[in-house]
C-alpha cells in the first residue's frame, strides 16, 4: 500500500495508472514463455469439497496466473546485472525468512526491542510486547513461500493465496515502464538494478505479517512507525541483510517519495524505526543525511521510481471490496451457503480459490463488463 501522492503539476496516482496499465498489461503476456492468456487463466474444476481442502499453499501452486507472475519476478530479478545485488535479491525472493530476528531470540532481548521503539512512538505501548513481531517458527526459513502470500490484509489488496507475487509482477512492470519513459523521453537511464531490486523487495515481509490461518484470512497487522508493519519490517530486513543505502532507500520510498519536507519526513522515520530493529546506524550505514533529517542528498530519482510504481492497490483494493458482495451472492445462491457460512471458512476458502485462481482484479473485469450473471459462469467454470 502507498500513500496519496498528487502533486502541484498534476501527476496523480490515478493519472499513473491510467498511463501504465495498458503497456504493462501487454509486458505480462509477452514475457511469459509459451503462455497464451487463456492458458495463464485456465485453471483445473474442483467441487467445493474439494476447495474447503485446499490449503492457500495448495491453491497458489495451482495456480497458473500466480506462477506466472512469480516466474517473471524470478526471472527479471535474474537480469540484474551486478552479480552481488542479485544473488541477494534472489536469496529473499526464495526465502523472505526475517533473519534480524537472530537478535530477538529471547523474551527479553524482544523486550529491550519493544521498549525502545515504544520511547520513540513507533509502537502504541497497548500493543504489548508479545504482539509487535509476527509468530515465527524458525528465523532462517519464511513463514510461508513468497508466491502463496496474500498481497496484503484481508480486504485490501490482493488478498488471495498469490496476492504477492502478482501485486510484485505488477509494481515491478509498473516502475520499468517509468524508468524507460525517462529514457525515451528525457535521453537518459536511471539505475535499473536499483529500480528493479527495490520494487521486488518492497514487501518482502508480507509472507512473514500476513500468515494464513484456519478460518482463510490471515493474520492482522499491527502498525509500526505509523505504516503497516510490513514495511519497517522489510526495510529493516534488508538493512539486516547488508543491501546497499540505494536499495534500502529506495525500497523505503515505495510508500511515500521524498518530494516536500512533510512527505520526506515519514520516510526518514521509517528508516530511522527500521534501524532500531535491525541495530544499524541509519547515519553511518549512508540511509540519511549527515545530521539524520532528510535522505542522503541529492535525492536519487529510483526512490520517485519505486513510490510511482508501488500504486497498484489503488484500484485492485476496491476491486476486493467490490466483488465480494457478488461472489457472496453467488455462493448462497448457487452454493447454498448459509449466512453464517458466507462470514466463516467455508466462504472464505471459496473466495480464495477463486481470487487465486482467476484474481480479484479480472473478477471485478468480469462483474463491471458482463454483471454478475458473467462473474457466475467464471466461478462455475472454477468450482462444481
Amino acid at each position: 500500500m502507498g500513500l496519496e501522492f498528487n502533486d502541484k503539476d498534476g501527476l496523480s496516482r490515478r493519472r499513473f495508472l491510467q498511463v501504465s496499465a495498458g503497456t504493462a498489461t501487454a509486458m505480462m503476456v509477452a514475457t511469459l514463455p509459451n503462455l497464451s492468456w487463456a492458458q495463464v487463466l485456465k485453471t483445473e474444476k474442483v467441487g467445493l469439497d474439494q476447495c474447503l481442502n485446499l490449503t492457500p499453499l495448495d491453491m497458489a501452486k495451482r495456480s497458473n496466473l500466480v506462477q506466472s507472475a512469480y516466474s517473471y519476478i524470478t526471472g527479471i530479478c535474474g537480469e540484474i546485472k551486478n552479480q552481488a545485488l542479485r544473488d541477494q535479491v534472489l536469496q529473499v525472493i526464495h526465502n523472505p525468512a526475517p533473519t534480524f530476528m537472530e537478535r530477538y531470540t529471547t523474551s527479553d532481548a524482544k523486550r529491550m526491542l519493544w521498549q525502545k521503539l515504544v520511547a520513540a512512538n513507533y509502537v502504541s505501548d497497548a500493543i504489548g510486547v508479545m504482539d509487535f513481531l509476527p509468530p515465527n517458527e524458525n528465523i532462517q526459513k519464511a513463514s510461508q513461500p513468497f508466491f502463496a502470500a496474500p498481497g496484503s490484509g484481508y480486504m485490501s489488496h490482493h488478498a488471495y493465496p498469490g496476492g504477492l507475487a502478482t501485486h510484485t509482477a505488477f509494481n515491478i512492470r509498473s516502475s520499468l515502464n517509468v524508468y524507460q519513459a525517462y529514457f525515451e523521453t528525457f535521453d537518459y537511464k536511471l539505475d535499473r538494478d536499483i529500480v528493479i531490486a527495490a520494487q521486488a523487495l518492497h514487501d518482502l515481509h508480507k509472507p512473514w505479517v500476513f500468515q494464513w490461518q484456519e478460518d482463510g484470512t490471515s493474520l492482522k497487522e499491527i502498525t509500526l512507525a505509523g505504516q503497516g508493519a510490513h514495511h519497517v519490517l522489510g526495510i529493516a530486513e534488508s538493512i539486516y541483510r547488508g543491501f546497499s543505502p540505494e536499495v534500502v532507500v529506495a525500497q523505503a520510498c515505495a510508500h511515500n517519495h521524498p518530494g516536500s519536507d512533510k512527505d520526506e519526513a515519514e520516510v526518514v522515520e521509517w528508516i530511522k524505526a527500521a534501524s532500531i530493529i535491525a541495530d544499524k546506524d541509519p547515519i553511518r550505514e549512508g540511509l540519511l543525511s549527515a545530521d539524520g533529517s532528510t535522505l542522503p542528498i541529492p535525492r536519487r530519482q529510483e526512490n520517485f521510481v519505486t513510490h510511482l510504481g508501488d500504486h497498484d492497490w489503488v484500484l485492485s483494493g476496491p476491486a476486493v471490496k467490490w466483488t465480494l458482495p457478488a461472489l457472496k451472492n453467488i455462493a448462497k445462491q448457487e452454493y447454498k451457503m448459509s449466512d453464517q457460512e458466507l462470514n466463516g471458512k467455508k466462504f472464505n476458502y471459496f473466495r480464495n480459490y477463486v481470487f487465486s485462481q482467476f484474481s480479484a482484479m479480472r473478477s471485478y473485469q468480469v462483474l463491471v463488463t458482463q454483471g454478475e450473471a458473467g462473474l457466475k459462469a467464471k466461478v462455475k467454470e472454477m468450482i462444481d
